[in-house]
């Protein structure tokens, strides 16, 4: 990658003038570049032979399945064409975020423009062959996607994820003052709901550390089928909407040429320098703390803007029908071939590109160099700037155990101090995001070192809030997860913590960001990045004041299904456990960390030595739990992933150790999830050996887990005997209860695992009817108990493993 910089130059009243008034030499630069980028654009869409027209247009120079997006495609160009004028003439670091991601070819076609695409991509190669190559591979098999994707270079923000340009933006800037994030919001995507409440990251900037946001709402009046809210609403609605959201609007709006040049070179000046405007001032010291008002930009331009007009005598320009491929039966359609080649003509290829099929020096002369390139700045390839956190010994908050499962604490408690002191170690690549939750899920210790980032009004009642915090809280999973995710692309570290219920508003979140990380692994260009790393407490297990609604353990269904290389889900059963697999979390690159644990005081079960030894492993015996004599198989094997159903396994060996001394049992405590299945599925699989140390190859298995069982039956696929297997998880049943009527409910309770532990056991000990009886009788009282005390049982409620058990 090129590593030219262009010093930056100070904003003076004929920088301004030049910017806001572009001479004739000017706009005809900056117009060559975008009906080059147009062409591009179209010949991606349609071509697969005859890439400059160097003859006439015919049927088999089209591809044989036309798919892209061509309606957006034009003011997506207009607005990278001004911008990178605007950075050549300013050594402004700038990236561009699509969020009408599906306008890709322009961002293909900007990088190719800027000579980015054939640096990383040379067989792309700027000539006509590299152009027939570059409009062949669009959109088709062993090609490039049709989104601004990975491959896409420039691109943190694929684009038709429901709504998330903004919140990518806002995360790209946080901590990273000298970079403006220019993010083209789609007036179909403005009516999402994470869109909508994205316009408040206004009110989480500070000037003086934080770089800014440039929105641009291209309005252009149509969706894939219809009008957009926001083009039929009246243009003074739309415009309180966004005032009343705390920004300074510029509008444009036009079709003529050069009109519009001058109209947006002036509007993307204002906005440029009132940004720097409120920089300077919030950097020079008279910043009074009262947020800013910052600049967008509201574009408004016709929908595939210089593509067909009418098409079969309906309107297609300004319409719904140029959404995608507004000639869609060209090929066996003469009069459709010829409208499209002349729609290709009419940019004049041929003072576009020169005899070779190279673009000619007009066109490039607006591009800035090297690193400046919006299609080059490293900050869209974060790997390049990622600075390794520097981290504290995690060992050093260990909580002691002198016996296991006797001591109770909040084990988020702890990692919260870790949080706090990597904050005071890391003042500039290091963040939380939690919505509203951070002191609810025990990790407080954070405010003891910075307060929750706020730019609005402040007043006396407020706690740990002001404009320098650094803490992020919104009440929007949304939101947090995806400033995150902005925060991690471009090269920086953070946790995103909820509750696990609530995880589930943003799961497509998740699932785009590991499906981004996945095919960026493929790419030898894109540089690994800070892992996203998510902490799920106040779990489906212990909601006693809450309901059935914020019971669900779902996204570690999700996360399991993506590819190993990116997808790690934990399940740290107590404090030092949680240390530990936060600190690898951490230190780890390019994955979806999903950690799960709760937040309420809980059974400690580990002494640090062990637990770093037990997460390395990722699974392992307890065998001061079990009660085989290590000569021969056990009658049965307990497993469990999760600290709540740890307990109810431990306790259930417990039982079985002291009603049936005979009866062999061992427990198996998983903490990395992803150790289960085969190492040819996961690189995190424990080998076979290992596998049969632990679950033998023939007694059946009694597993306790924190979520739906299925994952676990999905997990162990493939395995000796996996219909040996018996899984006791969340099934849906749940309400505003106890927390040990929870596991009762879903029929994971330590009298529900004795009872089938017995019944799955490869042999029936005698006092086995006995005590499944018993059993039997303290669900029933359980449940009259729970009625009449509106709590659990004593020995429930207070239960503890004492200080009997000795480690093996």
């Amino acid at each position: 990658m090129a590593t030219t910089k262009t010093e930056r130059r100070a904003v003076t009243a004929d920088l301004v003038n030049r910017l806001a008034h572009p001479t004739d030499a000017d706009v005809a630069a900056v117009d060559a570049w975008w009906r080059a980028n147009n062409y591009l654009t179209v010949g991606q869409i349609y071509l697969m032979a005859n890439p400059l027209l160097r003859e006439p247009l015919a049927g088999e120079h089209i591809k044989p399945r036309l798919l892209g997006h061509w309606g957006t495609s034009p003011g997506l160009a207009l607005v990278y064409a001004h911008a990178s004028r605007l950075i050549r003439h300013t050594g402004q670091q700038m990236i561009y975020l699509a969020g009408p991601g599906h306008g890709g070819p322009t961002l293909v076609g900007a990088g190719y423009l800027e000579g980015t695409y054939t640096e990383i991509y040379p067989h792309i190669t700027m000539d006509e062959e590299g152009l027939l190559r570059l409009f062949r591979q669009f959109s088709a098999p062993g090609g490039i996607p049709s989104h601004a994707s990975v491959p896409t270079p420039g691109s943190i923000h694929e684009g038709g994820e429901l709504g998330y340009v903004l919140l990518h933006a806002f995360g790209a800037v946080m901590d990273n003052p000298d970079l403006i994030a220019l993010a083209v919001v789609g007036d179909g995507e403005a009516e999402t709901g994470p869109l909508e409440g994205s316009w408040n990251g206004i009110s989480f900037l500070n000037p003086v550390r934080d770089g800014a946001v440039l929105p641009v709402l291209h309005v252009n009046g149509a969706k894939i089928a219809g009008p957009t809210l926001l083009a039929r609403k009246d243009r003074d609605e739309v415009r309180s909407l966004l005032t009343g959201h705390g920004y300074d609007v510029i509008e444009v709006e036009g079709d003529d040429l050069p009109g519009m040049h001058h109209r947006f070179a002036d509007a993307l000046t204002r906005a440029w320098t009132s940004i720097k405007a409120i920089q300077a001032e919030a950097r020079g010291g008279d910043w009074d703390g009262t947020r800013p008002r910052w600049p967008m930009i509201v574009l408004r331009t016709p929908k595939g803007w210089t593509g067909p007009d009418v098409v079969d005598g309906v309107q297609v320009s300004g319409t719904w029908r140029s959404h995608q491929v507004p000639l869609a039966g060209i090929k066996g359609d003469k009069e459709h071939l010829r409208i499209l080649e002349d729609w290709m003509r009419s940019y004049r290829p041929e003072d576009l590109f020169d005899d070779h099929g190279a673009p000619e020096a007009l066109a490039l002369s607006i591009n800035p160099e090297g690193e400046l390139r919006m299609s080059g700045n490293p900050h869209a390839n974060g790997g390049l700037l990622t600075v390794d956190l520097d981290l504290p010994d995690f060992r050093d908050y260990a909580v002691p155990v002198e016996a296991p499962g006797r001591d109770r604490l909040e084990s988020t408690r702890k990692l919260g101090e870790l949080m706090r002191d990597t904050y005071e170690r890391n003042p500039d690549r290091f963040r939380l995001f939690c919505p509203d939750e951070t002191n609810s899920n025990r990790l407080g210790a954070v405010f003891e070192v910075s307060d929750r980032a706020f730019a609005e009004r402040v007043t006396e009642e407020d706690v740990a809030i002001s404009r320098d915090g650094r803490v992020m809280e919104v009440l929007s999973e949304h939101a947090c997860h995806g400033w995150l995710e902005g925060y991690t692309l471009t090269g920086r570290h953070g946790w995103f913590a909820t509750y696990e219920a609530f995880a589930m508003v943003s799961v497509s979140q998740t699932v785009q960001h590991a499906k981004w990380l996945q095919e960026a692994h493929d790419l030898a260009w894109r540089v690994p990045v800070p892992s996203l790393n998510i902490l799920l407490t106040s779990t489906a297990w212990r909601q006693d004041h809450n309901g059935f609604s914020h019971q669900g353990p779902g996204l570690i269904q999700n996360v399991i299904t993506h590819r190993g290389t990116i997808s790690r889900v934990y399940l740290p059963p107590d404090a030092n456990t949680l240390l530990s697999v936060a600190d690898h979390c951490m230190r780890s690159r390019s994955r979806v960390n999903l950690v799960v644990i709760d937040k309420q005081p809980q059974l400690q079960w580990l002494p640090m030595d062990e637990a770093v030894a037990h997460c390395a492993r990722g699974a392992g015996v307890w065998p001061w739990a079990g009660t085989e004599d290590g000569r021969s198989d056990p009658d049965i094997v307990l497993a469990c992933a999760g600290d709540v159903v740890t307990m109810e396994t431990v306790a259930a060996a417990n039982i079985l150790r002291e009603r049936l001394p005979h009866f062999a049992t061992r427990v198996v405590n998983v903490v990395n999830l992803m150790t289960l299945p085969s190492r040819a599925v996961h690189p995190n699989g424990m080998d076979d050996l290992l596998f049969r140390e632990l679950f033998t190859d023939r007694v059946d298995v009694l597993f306790a887990f924190h979520g739906y069982p299925g994952a676990i039956h999905q997990l162990v696929h493939g395995r000796p005997g996996p219909d040996r297997f018996h899984v006791r998880g969340f099934v849906e049943e749940g309400t505003t209860t106890t927390p040990f009527d929870m596991v009762v409910r879903n029929r994971a309770s330590r009298y529900h695992l004795v009872i089938d532990a017995l019944n799955a056991a490869r042999r029936t000990p005698a006092g086995a009817s006995e005590l499944k009886a018993w059993c039997e009788q303290q669900l029933l009282r359980h449940e009259r108990y729970v009625v009449e005390h509106l709590q659990d049982m004593p020995e429930v409620r207070d239960w503890s493993l004492g200080d009997w058990a000795e480690r093996g």
